[in-house]
């Protein structure tokens, strides 16, 4: 059995597995998902027909916040997340999530993650950039992310928190394979949900925008979403025209022809 929505960002690497079983039509397929309910579950269904909806949000559910550029962007974002969400809409830093378009540029993952880090946790980073409180995304294989926090470090390696259970990141892996996690990027962010989003659109995001880019990332708050919007008209035209590119894989082929019924 594979379950998963269709609309959401697929994989940065190689492959769409999910994508080319659905188009492949050769097993029974149940559509049994739900919007969620209220201004967040109106305005990502929207966003996957590709219509961008002003929905009304009247417990501050979506918040709009325009900047001018990215080192307001920076600037704006720290202090969602370090005061306005918390005070506004009672949801903890801890549990606000910030997703952006990419790891690099003056409004990426690591320029977030290096301002955020100075308020939320300041250190010196005395385990090889990491101390304890910090927030964390492992990848412990390739394509897959999970956040966590980190606890302690010794001759092993770094010892992480990642909701209930404690692992091990031996300290070989801990440069390829760890990275801060107060932000991530959308491809990262997907599979996952957190009670708070912020979403940050710099100016110079709108060549990675795409509808399911939009989809995945604004789909990633359960209770409050707040855009951090410096890309004008550049987010309305992605969520209207934005497709993701087709990729050519031999999977749906293949199963086409190995699961297709006999000919009698």
């Amino acid at each position: 059995v594979l379950s998963g929505d269709p609309e959401v960002l697929g994989a940065p690497g190689a492959g769409r597995v999910f994508t080319d079983v659905l188009a492949a039509r050769v097993c029974p397929r149940v559509a049994s998902r739900v919007p969620d309910p209220g201004p967040l579950g109106e305005l990502v269904s929207g966003i996957g027909v590709g219509e961008l909806n002003q929905v009304e949000a009247p417990g501050k559910e979506i918040v709009i916040v325009p900047v001018r550029d990215a080192g307001e962007a920076v600037h704006r974002t720290v202090q969602l997340v370090a005061d306005s969400v918390p005070r506004a809409i009672g949801v903890p830093s801890e549990q606000t999530q910030v997703v952006t378009v990419g790891h690099g540029g003056s409004a990426g993952t690591r320029a977030l993650n290096a301002a955020l880090k100075q308020r939320l946790n300041p250190g010196p980073g005395r385990f090889g950039g990491y101390d304890p409180g910090d927030r964390v995304a492992y990848a412990p294989v390739p394509g897959r992310t999970v956040t966590g926090t980190v606890l302690s470090a010794d001759p092993e390696g770094l010892r992480l928190r990642c909701g209930d259970d404690e692992l091990l990141v031996p300290r070989d892996r801990v440069e390829p394979a760890l990275r801060h996690g107060w932000a991530l990027t959308a491809h990262q962010a997907a599979g996952a949900r957190w009670p708070a989003v912020v979403v940050v659109l710099p100016g110079d995001a709108a060549g990675g925008l795409s509808r399911p880019w939009v989809y995945t990332a604004f789909g990633r708050a359960e209770r409050h979403l707040s855009v951090v919007h410096g890309v004008d008209q550049a987010l309305a035209r992605a969520v209207a025209e934005g497709v993701a590119p087709e990729r050519t894989t031999r999977l749906r082929p293949l199963l086409e022809g190995l699961l297709a019924p006999e000919e009698p």
